[in-house]
């Protein structure tokens, strides 16, 4: 994996999906929004792969599958008008690679947005369905109404796995203006 330039974490995830997901992979977004990751998940994937996406909002899941249906990818794809944490209703397979963009959907209503808790049950239940060797990202917004605690709450659960079970990175860009969003990348060993 080669970066030009670190741009924010946001660029950071792509570049580890590009990286890690595969023709085949079994993928989870958690947080569809405008659904950019989605649309990028299912191209990696390929034919004989699998996104599932999840979102409150049905604006973003038709926005979401507008795109998916411009690009002729929609066939891979599942698109599910509920919460995350809800995960496991849903899924029944073990997972290669997981993503969530937390907040709320850029230009989008600001007082629909992520929260601790129910992120939080979310992650637990995500990462009991990746794969050993599988990657989760979260990207955490602190500079909005409640996104600093929920930044707080990964945290702290992140720092409280067990080494020999995950390996964690945190990326953050300490010399960025404006409460630059802080990637995190797990590992399930």
């Amino acid at each position: 994996m080669s970066f030009k330039y670190f741009i924010n974490a946001v660029e950071v995830a792509k570049k580890i999906m590009n990286y890690h997901v595969q023709k085949g992979s079994k993928v989870l977004d958690c947080t569809v929004g405008n659904g950019n990751d989605t649309l990028l998940l299912a191209k990696l994937v390929g034919k004989s792969g699998k996104v599932y996406g999840f979102d409150i909002q049905s604006i973003a899941l038709n926005i979401t599958m507008e795109k998916l249906r411009k690009k002729g990818l929609n066939d891979r794809v599942v698109l599910v008008n509920d919460g995350h944490e809800k995960v496991d209703d849903y899924i029944n397979e073990k997972l290669n690679f997981v993503i969530y963009n937390l907040g709320y959907i850029p230009r989008g209503n600001k007082k629909i947005k992520t929260r601790a808790d129910i992120t939080l049950e979310s992650i637990k239940k995500s990462l009991m369905l990746l794969k050993n060797n599988g990657l989760l990202l979260v990207t955490c917004y602190t500079g909005h109404e409640g996104g600093f605690e929920e930044w707080n709450t990964v945290k702290h659960f992140f720092q409280s796995l067990n080494q020999k079970e995950y390996n964690i990175l945190e990326f953050n860009f300490i010399n960025q203006k404006n409460n630059p969003p802080i990637l995190y990348c797990v590992e399930k060993i």
